[in-house]
């Protein structure tokens, strides 16, 4: 599925040991090879294997680290010295109305999906429902088939062709993204454009995917398009967005942006926060708190603004579907011993099912990645068949489900008229409804609507809630991983909450509960079997349902569900982000870590520049290496012995190179390039590539010139000896969200720097390469 590839990015040099001696040996090291590298070759001298690449969407490319370190060099001091209350007001007040921006752009964003789906598939269900009233059933089963196949096949071609990162949830990469892990076109507009546009046409194409994961995604584009202050590809830039151009305010936004995705995709504020929280994010502090709950509630107060708008009846067949509220029931829950050894079940099922399904979901992600690895085409025909099957699904099984009489004193209209209701007419005659009918045919919006209400408790029969339930955890196994946005919210809460009515129904008059409440009960469990979240999770079925007094048998359920499926594999998104291979760092560290030291991983061989070096070995050390970062080492005449100046940064260098910046002697010029330079010339681009060495070029007098690496080294670098345990500096490295941490000798008279760790000297499969029998005595 991905090979191995040599370092294409390794951070820091995938870095390792250089033995160096003196001053002259360093010289003379460079003069032959052009190269610096290690005088003596060391048993610690070893490289760094693991894959540089991963599946981003439906795609695989190359991934690097980002660097949410500041870079403390003279440039950097020199521009926080000279700015002025003004400028960091402006600073501050930017930051805030950025949140707002995004809060703002979400909510519609998150409107516009809704309004979309709700008129795209009303028309198509209104269109076969007429068709089926005249006894067309066989042309109302083409159109039905024809309208979801054209969905698909448009929503698959615009990931195929436009944006294979926006294929999935989007979930896994946000979070790799906030743990560290950058990829090419991972937030960036295409991406954006076809996530929204891709979402609407593959949920109303009839797949059991839901628009919240996606949404997620949305939300976390959104932000890094503000924030990266625009995109330069697309010539939209904005000057005085300057400030964000790095990865540390950009990481805050895109936090925002992913709990906005949350709130917009459930009306849910308070869950969207503690989503971000407990799923996604791997840093955070108080501010960032306060930014996301700002974000949510601005959301949540344009939602309401449009529902409002909409209730006016200007939204097409958009109803008070789909965003939300799923009403169970406003009355107070009244259990007993029974009910209470229900809850225990559900739980507990939640669990198996869930862990079950995570499972499968891995397999056939795996599968399926064999097929898309193999061209747009294939993604498209793999669309189509998964979309053919599903109208076969939903078409077909409702012809096996016998008719139900209507039941007396109903409020609503059955068999219902339209397009949403409970009783779907389907082939049925007057006066009776099709239950398996009223799940499939429908939105799934509206299905969970039918499965959560409580108004008629005999509305669906066991064998219906059983058929809708295999169907359901099928279809979502086989749908996910196909090259359209697709959500696992929507398929789960299905899933549970058929399984959850069905308990329901089984205990009948036994259960003081009603079945809209078990139902809510078993998609908590089923939530918390796959996604193994809590708080979030509570707190947004909470929101979903307009329910508090369901809190304590919520967390119940979540708690035991969580518990079951823990035993045996990870959470759904855990599972993905480790299949995708990208390379991210848990909270804690491995046991077997505690039994090695940070010198016992350093990979190498290191490359070091002096801290005034020559532009010919810069060049060089570009060209042939993919490091990005290199140690900057002092020796005499410019300190008093060889020393660890600190780090300089390939991006850095680039610019600096470029700049040409050069003196023929090898003497401290750097006065001259604070002169020249602004600290905002080495901020990061933002959509589209930066300097690359390809487009710079030298002359055979320039390459023998000499420049000044003083003032882009960041001096304060972090550092950890070389014997501290590898679980402290891998819980350090993820605590700071370092991209580079210096190792340094322990004893005095030696290299002064050790070696670099990067996270890709952290995965288990570099240090199961170098110790494989630690590795297996966990």
């Amino acid at each position: 599925m991905m090979e191995n590839q040599g370092d294409i990015e390794s951070d820091g040099g995938g870095v390792g040991v250089m033995i160096m001696e003196d001053g002259k040996d360093l010289e003379r090291n460079i003069s032959e090879s052009g190269l610096r590298e290690p005088l003596l070759i060391s048993s610690k001298s070893r490289v760094n294997n693991t894959s540089q690449l991963a599946i981003i969407g439906a795609n695989v490319c190359p991934i690097e680290s980002l660097d949410y370190d500041i870079v403390e060099n003279d440039l950097f001091k020199q521009d926080w010295r000279s700015r002025k209350k003004v400028q960091i007001f402006q600073y501050i007040f930017l930051k805030w109305a950025l949140v707002l921006l995004i809060g703002l752009s979400t909510g519609l964003v998150g409107f516009f999906l809704n309004i979309a789906v709700e008129n795209i598939a009303g028309f198509k269900l209104l269109l076969t429902s007429d068709l089926m009233l005249q006894d067309k059933y066989f042309c109302a089963f083409s159109v039905f088939a024809g309208c979801n196949l054209l969905l698909a096949t448009c929503a698959a071609s615009l990931c195929a062709f436009i944006a294979p990162a926006a294929a999935g949830s989007g979930i896994p990469e946000v979070k790799a993204y906030l743990n560290g892990v950058d990829a090419h076109s991972i937030l960036a507009p295409s991406t954006l454009f076809v996530k929204i546009i891709g979402s609407a046409l593959g949920v109303s194409a009839g797949f059991v995917v839901g628009k919240e994961g996606p949404m997620v995604h949305t939300g976390a584009c959104i932000a890094n398009l503000l924030g990266q202050g625009g995109s330069r590809k697309y010539h939209m830039t904005w000057k005085w967005l300057k400030y964000f151009k790095n990865d540390r305010d950009r990481r805050d936004l895109i936090t925002c942006g992913a709990a906005a995705g949350v709130a917009a995709a459930f009306r849910a504020p308070v869950g969207g926060v503690l989503f971000a929280l407990e799923e996604v994010a791997s840093w955070w502090r108080s501010a960032l708190l306060w930014r996301t709950f700002f974000t949510t509630a601005v959301v949540a107060m344009v939602l309401r603004s449009c529902i409002q708008f909409c209730r006016s009846g200007k939204c097409g067949l958009f109803g008070q579907g789909g965003l939300i509220m799923f009403d169970v029931n406003s009355g107070a829950p009244n259990y007993n011993t029974v009910d209470i050894l229900a809850i225990l079940l559900i739980g507990v099922l939640g669990g198996l099912f869930g862990s079950l399904y995570n499972y499968l979901v891995d397999k056939v992600l795996r599968t399926y990645s064999i097929i898309n690895e193999r061209g747009p085409a294939f993604k498209i025909m793999l669309v189509m068949t998964i979309s053919i099957l599903s109208s076969l699904c939903s078409y077909g099984l409702p012809w096996f489900a016998s008719c139900t009489p209507c039941p007396v004193g109903l409020e609503e209209k059955c068999p219902t008229v339209g397009r949403s209701g409970n009783y779907k007419n389907f082939q049925c005659p007057s006066g009776h409804y099709n239950d398996l009918a009223s799940l499939f045919m429908n939105t799934n919006d509206d299905a969970i609507r039918n499965l959560l209400s409580a108004e008629n408790s005999n509305e669906f029969h066991l064998s219906t809630l059983f058929v809708f339930f295999a169907g359901v955890y099928c279809l979502g196994v086989i749908t996910y991983g196909i090259a359209i946005p697709s959500g696992l919210f929507i398929p789960v809460i299905l899933a549970g909450a058929s399984y959850g009515r069905l308990v329901g129904t089984v205990l009948g008059s036994v259960s003081n509960l009603n079945n809209g409440l078990f139902a809510l009960l078993g998609a908590a469990s089923f939530l918390g079997g796959t996604m193994r979240m809590t708080v979030s999770l509570c707190v947004i079925l909470l929101e979903l349902t307009n329910n508090l007094l369901m809190l304590p048998l919520v967390m119940l359920v979540l708690l035991i569900s969580k518990t079951v499926a823990d035993s045996f594999n990870k959470g759904v998104y855990d599972q993905i982000v480790q299949m995708k291979g990208l390379p991210y760092l848990e909270a804690h560290a491995e046991p077997y870590m505690r039994q090695l030291v940070a010198g016992d991983v350093c990979s190498g061989p290191l490359v070091t520049f002096s801290g005034v070096e020559k532009v010919g070995n810069i060049v060089h050390a570009l060209k042939f290496t993919g490091h990005n970062g290199f140690p900057v080492v002092d020796a005499p005449p410019f300190s008093d012995a060889t020393e660890f100046c600190g780090l300089v940064l390939r991006s850095h260098l680039l610019v600096l190179l470029n700049g040409k910046k050069f003196t023929r002697l090898s003497v401290l010029s750097g006065s001259s390039i604070l002169k020249s330079f602004h600290a905002f010339d080495f901020a990061k681009p933002g959509s589209g590539k930066g300097l690359k060495l390809e487009d710079l070029s030298f002359s055979a007098e320039e390459m023998e010139m000499y420049v000044d690496l003083h003032p882009i080294t960041n001096t304060s670098p972090y550092t950890v000896v070389e014997t501290m345990s590898l679980a402290k500096a891998a819980i350090l490295f993820r605590q700071l969200g370092l991209r580079h941490l210096c190792v340094v000798p322990k004893t005095t008279g030696r290299n002064p720097i050790v070696g670099i760790l990067t996270r890709h000297d952290f995965m288990p499969e570099h240090i199961k390469g170098l110790y494989p029998n630690l590795v297996h005595h966990k």
